[in-house]
């Protein structure tokens, strides 16, 4: 029974940068061997319907016509991901908006602002660069999938 869009499928998956670091997993013992364990994290199967854009499209498109058992290694461009950085997503804010708040920031530290989630891109002596891009954004990458089961579109709305 092959995978065709509608869907929903169960599959484990280890998610690597293109040089082998792994970003993410359904695996636990994969997250904790590679120090991205996550202890509120539920460790499993990751169930989505496919072909509805419920995942990044290189990957929802790579899952069709894989079968329960199959494993698949399936190379995403940022294009079929979460797209390159786009500059008008990094803002320039007062320096004052931090220390007001009576917070130092730090480089490479993310914040919750009213716009969403932003990575500190640069601290200057008056201003904060936050970058609001994905942090995925502009990176290839390399997941190792594993089809579990599989419910055909008519049974899963059934």
């Amino acid at each position: 029974m092959k995978i065709e869009a509608g869907d929903f499928v169960k599959f484990h998956y280890v998610g690597r940068f293109e040089n082998g670091e792994v970003f993410d997993t359904s695996y636990e013992d994969i997250a904790k061997e590679n120090e991205i364990y996550v202890e509120e994290r539920e460790y499993g199967p990751l169930g989505v319907n496919v072909g509805v854009g419920e995942i990044i499209p290189g990957l929802d498109e790579a899952l069709i016509g894989m079968e329960i058992g199959e494993k698949k290694i399936i190379t995403v461009p940022p294009e079929k991901a979460y797209g390159m950085p786009n500059p008008e997503l990094v803002v320039e804010v007062p320096l004052s908006a931090f220390t007001d708040l009576g917070m130092e920031p730090v480089e490479g530290m993310y914040v919750m602002t009213d716009s969403g989630i932003a990575k500190i891109a640069k601290v200057g002596e008056e201003n904060v660069s936050l970058d609001f891009n994905h942090p995925l954004a502009g990176k290839t990458l390399v997941f190792e999938v594993e089809i579990v089961d599989i419910k055909k579109a008519e049974e899963a709305s059934n």
